[in-house]
This record gives C-alpha cells, sequence and structure tokens, in this order.
C-alpha cells in the first residue's frame, strides 16, 4: 500500500490592514456586496468580489430562494457574471465576505461544495490558479493560492474523456 499525505498552505492574517492594499480593496469591495444580498431564510450575508487580469472587478452576493437549492451563493453569482461579461479574462483572485443577522461571524468563510466545484472549473479553464481571500465580519483573514489548497481531489474535465 502507498501511502501519501495531502497538505496545503494557508496564510492567516490577524486583521484585513495585514493584506496588501491589492487584497484589502478587494476584500472591502466584497464587504460591500454582501451588504446587498438577498438572505430573507438564512439571514446569512455573503459577497464576493472576483479581481481580473484586466483589472475589472466583479461582485456578487448570496441570492435565496424560498425553495433553498434554487438560491446561488456569492461566489458562484460573480464568476458566472465574469465568465458572462469578459469570456476569456483570467480570474486573478477572489474575497469572500460573510455576516449574519443573528450572530457576529468572527471566523473566514469558505466557500461551500458547489462554490468550490465552481473555482475549480475556473482555474482548469484558465490554466491559472484562483487566490482565494476568506474573512467572516470581523476578525483573520485566510489566504490560498488556489482553490486546489482547500480542495485537492477536484472533479475536473478529465475524468470526462
Amino acid at each position: 500500500m502507498k501511502k501519501q499525505n495531502v497538505t496545503f498552505e494557508l496564510e492567516i492574517y490577524e486583521s484585513l490592514e495585514e493584506l496588501s492594499k491589492v487584497d484589502q480593496k478587494l476584500m472591502r469591495t466584497a464587504v460591500e456586496a454582501r451588504k446587498n444580498a438577498y438572505a430573507p431564510y438564512s439571514n446569512f450575508q455573503v459577497g464576493a468580489a472576483l479581481l481580473l487580469e484586466n483589472g475589472e472587478v466583479v461582485i456578487g452576493n448570496n441570492q435565496e430562494n424560498a425553495c433553498y437549492p434554487a438560491g446561488l451563493c456569492a461566489e458562484r453569482v460573480a464568476i458566472f457574471q465574469a465568465g458572462a461579461k469578459y469570456p476569456g479574462v483570467v480570474i486573478t483572485s477572489i474575497a469572500i465576505s460573510a455576516t449574519s443577522m443573528n450572530y457576529q461571524v468572527d471566523t473566514p468563510a469558505a466557500p461551500c461544495g458547489n462554490c468550490r466545484q465552481s473555482i475549480s472549473e475556473y482555474e482548469v479553464k484558465q490554466k491559472q490558479p484562483i487566490q482565494l481571500l476568506m474573512m467572516g465580519e470581523v476578525g483573520e483573514v485566510m489566504k490560498c493560492n488556489s482553490i486546489s489548497d482547500i480542495l485537492p481531489l477536484a472533479f475536473t474535465n478529465s475524468f470526462l474523456k
């Protein structure tokens, strides 16, 4: 039996101010985007901001529906909007911020499984990793260099040959 360990790098910053100016601005854009989330059922608002290779920033926020599975997360709203509005333009990073109307979110919010799969699809499509920045309402910020860091065994198009 061959045993292997899967590891990844994750940088943890104590506050937003420790990030580069570019990353701070992107995260602040995600924070603003979450304010317009439509989350009447979960009361959990998420904002996402994508930085594209051409300098454009595309935002998204979660959009809920009384039929929960029919809604969309902030990350997928932003990624699909970028794909529709800027086809072929590389996504370099995504900032994600979450808050709740019921409690203070003080830990970074990572993408759900569906969002991880969608981000992975775009990394494969563009043949380039997407940096992830994740935070709650307050507290530390987590940063990783690729979705593969938090989704190491992704299902990709290589399985569909």
